[in-house]
């Protein structure tokens, strides 16, 4: 089927055809990009209802239980959900909507430059037609010029009053209105050839070849359309797969709901570590009356003495719980002892952790100071070595603070876990939580190879056990002599001040906690940390070593 040959005389339908062609293809552009509006407009009321039900507070006061946190990944998943749409948006707009349209301005060219073309032949055609048309009437009316001319000569001729004069006149003029007659004759003739010649042209070369050229556009049209009908598909399809996951991920987080686990979170999260209160005491105020002796044989419950055991009444007042109504809400303390014993246990223990980071923060500062400080000094050129010692000393101090604050934790922690032990079993928790880095230094940021002598809080012993070492008789002998580097302001209980260039007794080593305990000239006792003092022991002892 060929639109040249078969639609030849159908030029102003072609032209509404196509011009209808391009008014659906921009139709289909429209239904695609209100199409990709709606998407674009769900993934936003999407991740808007996301962020709407998404956790306000920190993670740390959000709930654990698998509830909350199945809930919580079924919104980060409908936030994927809502971004696959967002991409069918934006594949629509790009490979669909916007190459429709670009499409369209090429159709709207072309079929302008075909149709142009057909308007110019046929505007050809029919010039030739009028100059064919003219020649034909010129030659119609020279004919019947040439008619009368030779009817009047005839007539003429056989009139035998006329003179010769009249009659050659007469015929001269017949002789040249039959030369006009011929001539054109000759020219109609060529005129109607070459109609004739350009007639074919146009409906066998001209039309055919324009006609073809509106036939292929339109297919292609057509094509264009198909195409884009699947490119429709294919952006959908192509994000069914990761949507699918995404709703794998909800199913698996509903899978993940454990009501066990829930109830044992609050268990651990509402615990509070008292006993349930015991039998309260019969009371009985009627002892002091006299009884009959019929009512001897009613026995009451008596205490020894006749009085309430204070025990239980201590008991009574010390166990008693708000079962109902609503707990007086007790001031936030330090210590944390407004909390019942095992959440005072745990948010201590977050407490200690939490300070343990600190910690390990300012240490890995302070070691890298130090580093650069040393490479300072071997390259003098690189920096001023003395410009690093403000921020050193800084960052001792901090980690001084942080020491204090985390011992004063554990003391508290050790309180209520019930530990009332030695020095050495309230070592600071950074000791076992953390591995100290290698070195250490002292507030002039002098820096040493020895990863032992790391500075901690000092050891805090019972008190009953400070008594028993400070108050003895028999104080405990030297075993070396030690000279402050630096002063030592002695802030944190068992520790004592020393001013810098002080000599003093040690009497007793460091035991890898990082202080030394010593004994001032005065008889003053307490512990100093190890890294601000220059120690010496006695010969006699394990051997003479000198700590820096």
């Amino acid at each position: 089927m060929s639109w040249g040959t078969d639609l030849w005389d159908q030029f102003e339908n072609l032209d509404k055809h196509t011009q209808w062609g391009i008014d659906f293809l921009e139709r289909y552009a429209k239904f695609v990009k209100e199409r990709l509006e709606i998407e674009q407009a769900y993934a936003k009321q999407l991740r808007g209802l996301v962020k709407k039900h998404c956790p306000k507070r920190s993670k740390d006061d959000e709930p654990r239980f698998t509830s909350c946190l199945s809930f919580y990944s079924i919104l980060n998943e409908l936030n994927d959900y809502a971004g696959q749409r967002e991409v069918v948006a934006e594949e629509m707009g790009h490979k669909v909507y916007g190459e429709l349209m670009r499409y369209s301005q090429d159709l709207k060219a072309e079929r302008k430059h075909h149709l142009q073309e057909g308007r110019k032949a046929q505007q050809y055609l029919d010039q030739c037609w009028k100059h064919m048309d003219n020649s034909k009437k010129k030659f119609e009316r020279e004919c019947k010029e040439a008619e009368k001319s030779q009817m009047m000569y005839e007539r003429l001729d056989s009139d035998i009053n006329a003179t010769k004069s009249d009659v050659e006149k007469a015929k001269s003029q017949l002789y040249l209105k039959q030369h006009m007659a011929e001539e054109s004759k000759n020219e109609y003739a060529a005129q109607l050839q070459n109609f004739n010649t350009e007639q074919w042209k146009h409906f066998n070369v001209s039309i055919p070849q324009i006609f073809k050229n509106l036939q292929d556009m339109d297919e292609r049209r057509t094509v264009k359309l198909g195409e884009t009908y699947r490119s429709f598909a294919e952006v959908e399809r192509r994000v069914i797969p990761i949507i699918s996951k995404c709703l794998e991920g909800m199913v698996t987080a509903a899978k993940n709901v454990d009501e066990r686990k829930d109830s044992a979170i609050v268990v651990e999260s509402f615990k509070s570590g008292f006993e349930p209160p015991g039998e309260f005491p019969f009371e009985d105020f009627s002892q002091n009356i006299q009884r009959t002796g019929s009512d001897s044989t009613i026995g009451t419950p008596k205490n020894d003495g006749g009085k309430p055991d204070p025990k239980h009444a201590i008991g009574r007042t010390k166990n008693k719980l708000w079962l109902f109504g609503k707990k007086p809400k007790a001031p936030t303390l330090e210590d944390l002892s407004h909390l019942p014993p095992e959440q005072r246990r745990k948010k201590l223990q977050q407490r200690i952790d939490e300070l343990n980071k600190e910690l390990q923060k300012e240490m890995d500062q302070r070691d890298a100071l130090n580093k650069m400080k040393d490479v300072y000094e071997k390259n003098p050129q690189m920096g001023d070595p003395g410009s690093l010692q403000p921020k050193i000393s800084e960052t001792i101090c901090n980690m001084e603070k942080l020491r204090s604050e985390i011992h004063k934790n554990e003391t508290w922690l050790a309180e209520v876990e019930g530990k009332h032990g030695s020095r050495g079993e309230r070592r600071s928790s950074a000791d076992v939580n953390h591995h100290a880095p290698h070195g250490r230094e002292s507030p002039e940021g002098s820096y040493t190879d020895d990863q032992n002598q790391e500075h901690r809080s000092p050891p805090q012993p019972d008190p009953h056990e400070f008594d028993d070492e400070f108050d003895d008789d028999d104080p405990l002998p030297a075993v070396g002599h030690c000279k402050a580097l630096y002063s030592f302001d002695g802030s944190n209980e068992g520790t004592l001040v020393m001013k810098e260039n002080e000599v003093m007794y040690v009497i007793e080593e460091d035991k890898g906690d990082g202080w030394t305990r010593v004994r001032k000239q005065g008889g003053e006792e307490g512990y100093v940390p190890t890294s601000y003092v220059e120690i010496t022991l006695e010969k006699n002892s394990k051997g003479a070593v000198t700590y820096i």
